[in-house]
């Protein structure tokens, strides 16, 4: 595994990021052991946030090829995860809690995998009203848990496949199983919802794991661990590995 890393000439690095952690909290501990490494502070960015409870491939850039960030965003995506039928939440995942339940008896399997195959192709998405998208200079986050009302408008994302791999039925509620590829911009919440009120039900994401960014794969990349470990830096004693707040001593 490479270990002759410059970060001031820039480098390209695929992390597999832990549930719980923030994108924010995955780049400042790379900023952390670069600065250790290099003796100086080197410009870190991420290419592409992934939601605290989703997992997989983040690409953080360092040093000149944060030049690249741009271009790496436009990259497609593949996740796949589960989604719940039965009940929603304020965030469209497992962030809030529950604010109502549906019913889905009416629900065949054969019902899903039609629903879902309408969703391939040019389709018009509106982002979950807790996500980083941006509203008049604020991100729709900051103004939704101000309690403030929070217009999003659609946009247009491509789905390029939309394949259910397994239901699970229970007594008050389905559970998917799925795999997506799609490009920039796909909010897989939204996605979860949208799949929801298509089989006359509520649904939200209950996991998400990113496994490929163009030809960035889970299967390459490193954990905070691995990094930490292939840069000489030690895990402090006492401390968890991969908890939700990384941090250098």
């Amino acid at each position: 595994m490479k270990n002759d890393f410059d970060f001031q000439s820039g480098e390209i690095l695929c992390f597999n990021k832990p549930l719980s952690w923030t994108s924010f909290n995955l780049v400042n501990l790379v900023k952390l052991i670069v600065k250790k490494k290099v003796g100086a502070k080197v410009k870190v960015g991420h290419a592409g946030t992934l939601d605290p409870l989703a997992t997989g491939v983040l690409i953080i850039c360092t040093g000149k090829k944060t030049k690249e960030i741009e271009s790496l965003q436009q990259l497609g995506k593949t996740y796949t995860g589960t989604i719940y039928i039965g009940a929603t939440t304020p965030c469209f995942d497992l962030e809030k809690p529950i604010d109502k339940t549906y019913p889905v008896e009416h629900i065949s399997d054969e019902l899903i995998q039609e629903k879902a195959q309408t969703f391939v192709g040019s389709i018009e998405q509106i982002p979950p009203i807790f996500s980083a998208a941006w509203v008049d200079g604020k991100r729709a986050y900051d103004l939704a848990r101000e309690g403030k009302d929070v217009e999003l408008r659609p946009r247009t994302i491509q789905i390029e496949e939309f394949t259910i791999s397994n239901i699970i039925r229970n007594q008050d509620h389905i559970l998917v199983d799925f795999k997506i590829r799609c490009s920039k911009g796909t909010y897989i919440r939204s996605l979860a919802r949208d799949l929801g009120t298509a089989l006359n039900s509520g649904a939200h994401l209950t996991a998400l794991c990113r496994t490929e960014i163009g030809p960035y794969s889970i299967s390459n990349s490193l954990s905070p661990d691995q990094f930490r470990e292939i840069m000489g830096i030690p895990i402090p004693m006492g401390e968890r590995r991969q908890e939700i707040t990384p941090v250098l001593k």
